[in-house]
């Protein structure tokens, strides 16, 4: 028995005591793999997970010279009207959720406003305050767009592809840009290869799709976001956490948690138990194993 199946094990055996509702989980640890599926292993939104690939997104981009994260957002985005300070907001700062520009999620935030991401930046900041908003992601990306044109069909050849993420969808906001920081549709077993791209520092099938900086990049770094246990630092997309490990979080349990050499992608729809879930998945991963 490998030490993936020695993981899973527990896991599987968790979310069935604590009744979460899960619908597939994939684990990695060194060359080994093991799953198990609740549920059919059909696309479902990662929800913010999706905020990994627009970093992503930014690295390659900037990887080929297409942009610089460290530039104002103004930069790229020319024509819109900017708050107070927001001359001075990066890319990155978008990308870390740390603009300062007050907006905060909503349900119907891609359609409360003819283009969310002029609302956004017409807004002033507050300096470099945390605020978890998909308006920061979603600007972001609109900045990208200017140098790729189409994110999604830009990252087809250059990560999608590679990933046999075939004829995956991203969801679309009213003016035909996506949505970016959700509505990104994958298989438990096609997030698998997010996680196993990211654990092995960009490479994928020994070709190397992103520079490792940005990589690290997603669980370091880490700015201050709040009090509650797992969300008191966040990066580009990581959040620290819980315990010794960092991960993406998507809403209703779309998880890609990072131990070491292990990786565990969950999804699920839960989202009150994907927090308990969570921290149960490090402490098997980082504690003692079990055979």
């Amino acid at each position: 028995m490998t030490r993936a199946d020695v993981l899973l094990g527990r896991i599987v055996a968790e979310a069935d005591a604590a009744g979460f509702a899960a619908h597939g989980v994939h684990v990695l640890v060194g060359d080994d793999t093991a799953e198990h599926r609740w549920a059919p292993d059909v696309r479902e939104d990662i929800h913010s997970v999706a905020k990994a690939v627009c970093v992503v997104a930014a690295g390659i981009a900037a990887d080929d010279g297409l942009l610089d994260v460290d530039a104002p957002v103004a930069a790229y985005l020319t024509d819109v009207e900017l708050g107070e300070g927001v001359d001075a907001v990066t890319l990155r700062h978008l990308l870390t959720m740390t603009s300062g520009i007050d907006l905060p999620w909503s349900e119907t935030m891609m359609t409360d406003w003819p283009d969310l991401a002029r609302e956004f930046l017409r807004r002033p900041t507050r300096g470099r305050a945390f605020q978890y908003s998909n308006a920061s992601t979603y600007t972001a990306m609109r900045a990208v767009a200017v140098v790729v044109g189409d994110v999604e069909k830009w990252l087809g050849p250059r990560l999608f592809d590679p990933l046999g993420w075939t004829d995956a969808t991203w969801r679309r906001c009213p003016d035909g840009s996506i949505v970016a920081g959700e509505g990104l549709a994958l298989r438990t077993s096609e997030l698998a290869r997010l996680g196993h791209l990211i654990r092995d520092g960009g490479v994928w099938d020994g070709r190397r799709l992103i520079t490792r900086p940005w990589i690290d990049g997603m669980h370091s770094g880490w700015v201050a976001a709040g009090s509650e246990p797992g969300y008191e630092r966040y990066a580009l997309a990581g959040w620290d956490g819980p315990g010794a490990g960092w991960r993406l979080h998507g809403a209703y349990g779309q998880m890609l948690l990072f131990a070491g050499d292990a990786v565990v992608t969950i999804t699920a729809d839960d989202h009150v138990g994907a927090d308990r879930m969570a921290a149960a998945v490090m402490r098997f991963a980082t504690g003692p194993s079990e055979t």
